[in-house]
């Protein structure tokens, strides 16, 4: 166990005391596969989606840890910034698990864009980017501990850090300070 402690350890811990076992990374996943799916920034229908994940709902510590990665991931979608801060183990930890972790993320997306965008038209840019983070899900068994597999890791982090905001764009309403139905 590396001595840093990463936001991920931190939450990974936070989450494992309270009895969820399920991965930063796939919960991060699912709150940003929601919001570019255009679920908005409402804090009721996130926690409900993330008790499902957990499979209990969120109190207390984990609540606010919830509440705060969702303003954390709203601040970088409506922000100027183009990428995206990943809720990965850090560079210390082993490739292995990284790579497992990169690959729940990408779950954690899938389900949370699926559960939102349902059956929604895209564009054949978003298409390709729902089937990299497939493709890029299952990709946990086939990095090796070796430069290529660094290299090839840090491709696939790249990627994702500006992939998702595409999703967003195309899929999510602008955050509007006063909530009006839309007409389509």
């Amino acid at each position: 166990m590396p001595t840093s402690s990463s936001p991920y350890t931190a939450f990974a811990a936070l989450l494992t005391s309270n009895g969820f076992s399920v991965s930063p990374a796939e919960l991060q996943g699912l709150l940003l596969g929601r919001s570019c799916a255009g679920a908005g920034f409402a804090t009721d229908p996130w926690l409900v989606d993330a008790a499902e994940l957990l499979g209990a709902a969120p109190e207390g510590t984990v609540r606010q840890a919830l509440l705060g990665l969702q303003e954390m991931v709203k601040t970088e979608l409506t922000g100027s910034d183009v990428t995206l801060v990943l809720l990965l183990p850090s560079d210390e930890a082993p490739l292995s698990e990284r790579a497992v972790a990169l690959g729940q993320w990408c779950q954690g997306f899938l389900g949370g864009f699926g559960l939102t965008a349902g059956d929604a038209a895209l564009s054949a840019e978003a298409m390709e980017v729902l089937q990299d983070l497939s493709a890029i899900a299952q990709v946990q068994n086939a990095l090796e501990e070796s430069e290529d597999g660094e290299n090839d890791y840090m491709e696939v982090m790249e990627y994702l850090r500006v992939a998702p905001l595409l999703l967003f764009s195309e899929c999510a309403k602008p955050v509007a300070p006063v909530e009006k139905p839309s007409l389509h």
